[in-house]
């Protein structure tokens, strides 16, 4: 993985991806006690950064490759990601998705023209389904994160995020990433290593599922205990990418942990003062700047609103929290 790849995948992605906009608040602002720059991947294509690493993967195929088909499993924004790709090459994708994913996110989908296939995330094991789908079908599977072009295609965000961060005059800061797998935070770092060296990432988490903040402060990886169940559905990965953490042991800071009642709050700060809809786990880095000014140094913080994708009853609960 470098910066070549990184690049590789934005050139193909020229007028497939947006360019999502870096939006601030006075009033974040004042929470926070500095300036709070919000990529807002939730206004990308399919709700989340996703399409970026589901275009750089079915995209780099060779096309007689593609042509089989792709498989993926996901909760739902790496699979809308995944299969917006597929529809737009014109080949099947297949989506294992779990039977508790956000409706929301199972409708989208298919809407992509997607086959949904849902199983139990408590009792049957997503990457033997992935596999089988593969080999009986011929598709090529396209894993969430721990993939290289998936990696690469969310760094295509950090190139984003370098040249705004300069626009605004801010070279110095950390990047606060909402972080499962850590294939955005990785595919960020590694752009801002090469373009942007002053901007430093830090990881955020919800409570009871950080095993990246755990892994760092320890150095290997580590693996949360306990189903992959909860609000913050998004990003509840059993452990970081094999791909992904040595990447982040390298190049970013302490992790972050924020709680449910955080992302909750944040999500209606970000709707009432940004106009902007996100789902608990594209909040996460919102909710650990606003509320854990403590763990930053300086006079700004950049964060990512990494997806929208939320059922309206979650939404309003937020709203109404």
């Amino acid at each position: 993985m470098d910066i070549a790849m990184i690049e590789a995948a934005a050139g193909r992605a020229q007028g497939h991806i947006r360019r999502t906009p870096l939006l601030s608040s006075p009033r974040l602002d004042a929470i926070s006690g500095r300036r709070v720059m919000v990529k807002c991947e939730c206004l990308q294509h399919t709700g989340s950064f996703k399409a970026r690493g589901g275009w750089a993967a079915v995209s780099a195929l060779p096309e007689e490759t593609r042509s089989n088909g792709v498989v993926a499993f996901s909760s739902g924004n790496h699979a809308q990601g995944v299969a917006r790709a597929a529809q737009m090459h014109g080949v099947p994708a297949v989506i294992i998705m779990p039977s508790t994913a956000p409706v929301a996110k199972i409708e989208g989908t298919k809407a992509l023209g997607a086959e949904v296939v849902l199983y139990d995330r408590l009792k049957d094991d997503r990457d033997a389904i992935g596999a089988a789908l593969s080999e009986s079908r011929g598709l090529t599977l396209i894993k969430p994160f721990d993939d290289p072009q998936v990696i690469a295609g969310q760094g295509t965000c950090g190139l984003e995020i370098a040249e705004q961060a300069a626009d605004e005059g801010v070279t110095q800061a950390d990047v606060v990433v909402c972080c499962g797998g850590g294939g955005l935070s990785a595919g960020i770092a590694l752009a801002l290593e090469a373009r942007a060296p002053g901007l430093r990432v830090r990881t955020a988490e919800p409570q009871g599922f950080d095993d990246t903040a755990r892994s760092l402060a320890v150095g290997s990886r580590v693996r949360n205990e306990g189903p992959e169940a909860g609000l913050c559905d998004a990003i509840l990965t059993p452990m970081p990418g094999a791909l992904t953490f040595p990447i982040l042991h390298r190049l970013a800071g302490p992790g972050l942990v924020v709680t449910d009642d955080e992302v909750l709050r944040a999500m209606a700060l970000a709707f009432a003062h940004l106009k902007v809809v996100s789902e608990p786990g594209g909040a996460v880095a919102l909710a650990a700047a606003l509320f854990h000014a403590q763990a930053f140094e300086g006079d700004a913080v950049i964060v990512t609103i990494s997806g929208g994708n939320v059922d309206p009853g979650v939404f309003l609960r937020a709203l109404e929290g």
